[in-house]
């Protein structure tokens, strides 16, 4: 039976708290990178590894299972990725070390793995035409983003503003393994019908769909843009922090709460999308957004320059790119739901697992990829430079999204005609 009218708010709920309680963890690295150089004793090239061991678990458990995911089902897996990661949260402060770290994240990344490709796959199930995908799809990924703003500053209230290598800042993953747990009560009261996600395929044959799919040029004109934006993104909010501190010389704790300015960037220009994409062509809005993010560095970061550090520094102290550098958010926001709605709508409700599954190997690809090279490049030529470099993916992607518009318009000629 169709999912009624109380299940189907229900169930969008859960999932936007799913997505919530990931956006707060997966976004986390930038501070736990800090607290961890600070708290830890590790290094700047150590650290910057951590990255991986949260994005190369999501690549590998979505290829592993996104094509078979519908046998499991959507609710049971967001369900078995929230337990998973609850335990890893709950054993953090037991086992304060820098190799419980990894641990954590790599259950967080195979916990994000099930959770994102269920939560995509399920908006087809949830939603009826193209809009009203577009549409929960940003709405989801601005939630996620608000998750994102509400981690900087959980893991600020529980950091010692006295002593930042405090382990006491550990305490926070209490709170959130009691979130997780809430979330799975909250899944198992809800019910959602998952039919049409099955196509009856075996096993073997529903997991060599997803390389079908990348055999399809819109399919690998979206993959490209998604690795280049993704690679953007995660560049520029895990070293955040890191640039707020030793390059604007903020305090620790400042530093952190400073870089919720680029999640709430991102938050408020994910909603926004909702808005503007019913109005606005969906690659004019993108293509003029990666050129004002270019504009945007190049102005933000000469900003940064020679800025002295000060004794009594605070908010009203603070350097101008302390608030103009995570703007960029706002520019970034509508890039990366819009290209996963324009190739999601576009396929069967029966290919979306396999779809998300491509969606989540690529991002955590290009995750890895921009947060390493920027690590290495924040040792080596300093931080300011480091972000300059960002300039060169954003080219990339500009013609990527051009290439992605080409192609689903000849998608789209090719159903019309069929």
């Amino acid at each position: 039976m169709p999912s009624t009218a109380a299940n189907r708010r229900r169930m969008i709920a859960a999932m936007i708290l799913t997505y919530m309680m990931f956006g707060i963890l997966l976004n986390s690295v930038g501070t736990v990178i800090l607290q961890a150089i600070q708290g830890f004793g590790i290094s700047k090239n150590e650290a910057s590894i951590l990255e991986a061991f949260k994005d190369l678990p999501i690549a590998v458990v979505s290829f592993l299972t996104a094509a078979l995911m519908p046998r499991l089902g959507y609710r049971r897996a967001m369900m078995l990725g929230l337990s998973i990661v609850g335990v890893a949260c709950a054993l953090m402060p037991v086992l304060s070390s820098f190799w419980m770290t990894k641990v954590l994240f790599i259950a967080t990344g195979m916990s994000f793995a099930l959770a994102k490709v269920s939560v995509y796959s399920s908006i087809g199930l949830l939603t009826e035409g193209k809009q009203a995908h577009a549409s929960l799809t940003s709405i989801i990924e601005g939630w996620f983003m608000v998750g994102v703003l509400a981690g900087y500053w959980v893991f600020a209230w529980f950091i010692n503003p006295q002593s930042p290598g405090d382990p006491v800042w550990l305490h926070v993953y209490w709170l959130l393994a009691a979130i997780a747990a809430a979330i799975v009560i909250l899944l198992a009261s809800s019910r959602m019908d998952e039919s049409a996600a099955r196509d009856g395929h075996a096993a073997g044959e529903s997991f060599l769909d997803m390389f079908r799919l990348i055999a399809q040029p819109l399919v690998a004109a979206f993959l490209v843009s998604a690795f280049l934006y993704v690679l953007i993104e995660q560049s520029v909010g895990t070293w955040l922090p890191t640039f707020n501190r030793e390059i604007l010389h903020l305090p620790t704790k400042m530093s952190v709460q400073a870089a919720s300015i680029f999640a709430v960037s991102l938050a408020l220009g994910r909603l926004a999308a909702g808005v503007a994409l019913r109005r606005v062509p969906w690659h004019w809005l993108l293509s003029v957004c990666v050129i004002a993010m270019a504009m945007l560095v190049l102005l933000a970061l000469p900003l940064a320059r020679d800025v002295q550090p000060h004794e009594d520094m605070n908010w009203m102290r603070a350097p101008l790119a302390a608030y103009v550098f995570p703007l960029i958010g706002l520019f970034m926001a509508p890039i990366y739901p819009a290209i996963n709605s324009v190739v999601l709508s576009s396929l069967p409700k029966s290919r979306h697992a396999a779809m998300t599954g491509l969606i989540v190997v690529f991002s955590a690809l290009g995750g890895t990829t921009g947060s390493f090279i920027t690590g290495q490049l924040f040792a080596r030529i300093g931080g300011g430079t480091a972000f300059y470099l960002s300039l060169l993916p954003m080219a990339l992607l500009l013609l990527a999204i051009a290439m992605l518009k080409r192609q689903s318009g000849r998608a789209e000629r090719e159903v019309a005609a069929a």
